[in-house]
């Protein structure tokens, strides 16, 4: 179960680097966002840029599984690897300091920079990145995580949580990531590395590592949102950033899992491509074997049954044995063969192609394979390869029968692979020609030739390296495979089929890269990615629409709020009428008003004559009434530019822009008569007494309200219920009182 896990995770790895470096690309705009909103905290800046960097380096990872690797880009994506978990671990750095610690400076990240590149060059690239994930991954993930856990103390509620939750998820990626390493040739390298941990959990490292990039990505966006309410702090915005963490965990999932499942099926359309065409090349490479040696097989078999090759076996003349050689020959020339070969029971030569292996003393074959098999009465076949001269041979052999029945020989043909090699070569797929012990013995890659498919053990290997010499010993597969299989061939992705020869365990063997497959999975990733920026983009920008909305409302209260506060600090509450303050204000401006334009303006002082005695008569209520249905009537007798406003007590003031003396003189007359007119409730007829002064330039305020008293003041003593014009300023000629 474990091993198909891994394998059906394996063909995921492009997936796998796509939302692993999406994860933290997301990260990284959530660390910058917090930056902007806390001002020149630097801190949340680098962790953007670590999470910014890594993320692009998954995505190289990604782009080096579709296209190819080249040392080069190898170089580029260590380097960059590198640089972000410096960033990584300047976070810790600046977060250890802002909570107190006392670390050395940014001076520390050269000699790690450099234990690193000289790992380069000593061991090479793959032993760079493993000390680059060890000396800089692992420190710089775990600083985070104890960092963070002390920055949790410091929030309550929900943001601690998700705090610590971010601690833990850095925590854990510490050991994902800066822990288990690729395997290199040093300790702990050698133990514990991707093998180790795809063996023990059946899934790469590379999806964990990917599961705690979402992981730590969304706890931080949570901080960041816990952040957000409490600036904003408005119920409505609160409800709406828990409902949108909910969504946006359901929506990016099921755009991954559907997305997933597209790339998958999109792969899964072309690896049946790639199956059906493996399934082709290999038996065209099949039939092509299978003409080569068929020829031989039905010549052999025409060879032994023929009689003029019986008489080289039971005792014929002379001329028999030439008639029998000369059959022979023909044999093997029609059938395109090497050599071809009369033996005895023996395993004697007693008739060649090869005249010089019909002398005296010539080999015996009798421990060949196909010479025993042929012996017990079957058709014997066998392919052989000589390390010598590195020749491929095939060998076919037939029994010689009396005319009893008895075998009484074998017929040998063996025809060299030569030209089925030289076709071959001209095959653009890997192909290979192995032994029944995995050897390579033909191969379209010169670098492979002798080089074991799988693993031997060492009591194999011992036996084989007495027949070829020193094997290559770094197998090619990690296990044999009876027939088809994707799986890793020298660490690389490739399709391999295998077919076995006909009447041999010799086998093909053809690969088939899975750089076009994950090609083809490509458009399942666009196309999530897209999806998945298009989420983003309405998420958060119902986001912001409901931050601005929340933001507008409040600031529509807070306006709201301070008009009716200005309202209520302008406004006397038993009239209604503009209050003293509000009077005062638009006396200043209409004084200003005067002296620039040199206009008239003029003040009408009046008071409800005998007040005292309504309230004493019919109480306070009543007085109260009185001074409301009063300060109704007066707005209708006057001009919309006049101002009305309660003075205080049963005192009012007019102020009468544009009027002179002589103008509000008759006005206020008017108004006088008509108020004689007004029936208040319960309390009948009142009247009033007025005073009016009319504004000199350059006057104070309190010297033009004094003149406009004073006359008030005469028109009280001279009666009631008259209008009196006040005295003009020092030096100019007193007016006189009109009364009633």
């Amino acid at each position: 179960m474990r091993e198909g896990m891994a394998t059906f995770f394996s063909n995921q790895l492009d997936f796998i680097f796509f939302f692993y470096g999406l994860a933290f690309i997301l990260l990284g705009a959530t660390c910058f966002a917090i930056a902007r909103s806390r001002g020149r905290e630097e801190s949340w800046a680098v962790l953007g840029w670590f999470a910014i960097a890594h993320g692009a380096g998954e995505w190289l990872d990604l782009t080096a599984l579709i296209i190819g690797d080249t040392p080069a880009f190898a170089v580029a994506r260590t380097a960059l690897m590198t640089g972000s978990f410096v960033m990584l671990m300047e976070f810790a750095r600046l977060g250890a300091i802002r909570l107190g610690g006392r670390l050395p400076g940014r001076w520390v990240y050269v000699p790690l920079v450099l234990l690193v590149g000289f790992a380069g060059i000593a061991g090479g690239l793959a032993v760079s990145g493993v000390v680059a994930r060890y000396a800089i991954g692992f420190v710089g993930a775990a600083a985070t995580s104890l960092v963070l856990a002390r920055y949790a103390r410091a929030l309550s509620g929900s943001a601690r949580r998700f705090a610590n939750f971010a601690a833990v998820g850095f925590a854990l990626y510490a050991i994902a990531a800066g822990a288990i390493v690729p395997t290199v040739p040093f300790w702990p390298a050698t133990m514990v590395n991707y093998n180790w941990f795809a063996n023990l959990t059946g899934t790469p490292i590379q999806l964990v590592r990917g599961v705690l990039a979402v992981w730590i990505s969304f706890s931080i966006w949570a901080i960041w949102g816990q952040q957000l309410a409490l600036e904003v702090s408005s119920a409505r915005y609160t409800a709406y950033l828990r409902q949108q963490f909910v969504w946006t965990l359901v929506a990016m999932a099921t755009i991954l899992i559907c997305g997933w499942t597209l790339t998958e099926f999109l792969g899964g359309i072309y690896r049946q491509n790639v199956q059906n065409e493996a399934n082709g090349d290999i038996d065209l490479l099949a039939s092509r074997l299978g003409g080569e040696t068929a020829t031989i097989e039905g010549m052999v078999k025409a060879l032994a049954g023929s009689p003029s090759v019986l008489p080289l076996l039971v005792g014929g003349s002379p001329q028999d044995d030439e008639s029998a050689k000369s059959v022979l020959d023909l044999d093997v020339e029609a059938s395109g063969a090497k050599r071809g070969y009369i033996l005895n029971r023996s395993g004697t030569v007693v008739a060649s192609s090869n005249r010089r292996d019909a002398l005296p003393g010539a080999p015996g074959y009798s421990v060949s394979p196909y010479f025993q098999k042929s012996l017990a009465g079957e058709a014997g076949y066998h392919f052989a390869f000589d390390v010598v001269s590195g020749a491929r041979d095939y060998y076919a052999s037939q029994p010689i029968r009396a005319k009893d029945g008895k075998i009484v020989g074998v017929a040998v043909l063996m025809k060299s692979l030569d030209a089925f090699e030289a076709d071959l070569r001209r095959f653009d797929r890997p192909y290979f020609f192995i032994d029944p012990d995995g050897i390579v013995v033909m191969t379209n890659r010169p670098n492979a030739l002798l080089r074991t498919f799988w693993p031997l053990s060492a009591e194999k290997r011992s036996t084989l390296d007495r027949h070829f010499g020193t094997l290559n010993d770094r197998p090619m597969l990690e296990g044999e495979i009876a027939n088809a299989s994707w799986t890793n061939v020298d660490g690389e992705r490739n399709y391999i089929r295998r077919r076995f020869a006909d009447h041999s365990q010799w086998s093909l063997v053809i690969l088939k890269p899975t750089h076009e497959i994950f090609a083809s999975r490509v458009l399942g990733i666009v196309i999530t990615l897209l999806v998945t920026i298009m989420t983003l983009i309405y998420l958060l920008g119902r986001e912001r629409w409901v931050h601005d909305t929340v933001q507008m409302d409040n600031r529509l209260r807070l306006q709201e709020l301070a008009r009716d506060l200005g309202f209520k600090a302008t406004t006397d509450p038993l009239t209604g009428l503009p209050n003293r303050l509000k009077f005062d204000q638009a006396l200043a401006n209409e004084m200003l008003r005067a002296d620039r334009y040199n206009t008239p303006l003029s003040l009408v002082l009046y008071d409800i004559d005998h007040f005292k005695e309504v309230n004493d008569s019919y109480g306070h209520q009543a007085g109260d009434k009185v001074l409301m249905q009063l300060s109704q009537f007066v707005p209708n007798m006057i001009r919309s530019s006049d101002l009305l406003a309660r003075w205080g007590g049963e005192e009012f003031v007019i102020l009468t822009p544009g009027c002179d003396a002589a103008m509000a003189l008759q006005a206020a007359e008017k108004l006088r008569a008509a108020i004689t007119q007004v029936v208040f409730d319960e309390v009948g007829t009142v009247t009033c007494s007025f005073g009016i002064a009319q504004y000199v330039p350059g006057e104070t305020v309190a010297a033009f309200i004094a003149r406009a008293d004073d006359a008030l003041y005469r028109a009280k003593i001279n009666g009631r219920n008259q209008v009196a014009l006040g005295s003009q300023p020092a030096g100019a000629k007193l007016e006189l009182v009109s009364v009633a």
